[in-house]
């Protein structure tokens, strides 16, 4: 079986790439990373992507001064580069019917709580202040509603007596960095598949 072949989405430092990368290389992931876009040009992902020999494009402000063109053009880049699935990870843009239309079902994004709880890009530090003893990630299939995809996989990650947020903050991308290889295995594998009951559903 050839190896999956992504196009990864980020606005930050990419850590969730990087975890990718050494994945494929210490693992043995059957994924091929084809093409990073950072939304950001400051993207220290943008880095990363270069030091593994991954072609990178980076956007910037402008660009995303009309969303759709920008999701057009984002395809255009992903599919010149052969890319099967979209990964968003660490992607600050909402993404457009352009890019889901594209890629139905074929957009995964990573979200640092147990969705549905704790939607948004503060859900770390709602959690915290929630005083939950139990948050986590979860992988979902994007869609037009906000953190609101078919939930693909999650794990849990206790909040400790006397976690300061950033000692929470560190467990939660840790798991991210786990979670994230593992889900990208099964797709690679062909075991995820969205039912008509709009629910993921992982063959054996």
């Amino acid at each position: 079986m050839d190896n999956l072949k992504i196009g990864v989405l980020l606005s930050g430092s990419g850590t969730n790439l990087q975890a990718i990368i050494d994945a494929v290389r210490d693992d043995g992931l059957p994924v091929d990373v084809v093409c990073v876009v950072s939304s950001r040009p400051d993207a220290y992902g943008i880095e990363r992507a270069r030091a593994a020999g991954i072609p990178a494009v980076a956007l910037n402000r402008d660009v995303y001064a009309d969303a759709e063109a920008a999701d057009a053009r984002i395809v255009d880049e992903l599919r010149d580069a052969g890319a099967q699935y979209v990964v968003m990870a660490g992607y600050m843009r909402k993404l457009t019917p352009v890019m889901l239309d594209a890629f139905p079902d074929r957009v995964l994004n990573l979200h640092p709580a147990l969705l549905p709880s704790f939607k948004g890009a503060h859900a770390i530090a709602d959690a915290y202040e929630a005083g939950v003893k139990v948050t986590g990630v979860t992988v979902h299939f994007a869609n037009e509603d906000y953190d609101k995809g078919p939930i693909v996989a999650q794990r849990a990650v206790e909040v400790r007596e006397g976690d300061a947020l950033e000692d929470l903050e560190a467990r939660i991308h840790e798991a991210e960095h786990v979670l994230y290889p593992q889900v990208l295995r099964l797709v690679a594998e062909g075991r995820v598949k969205v039912g008509e009951d709009r629910k993921v559903h992982i063959l054996s």
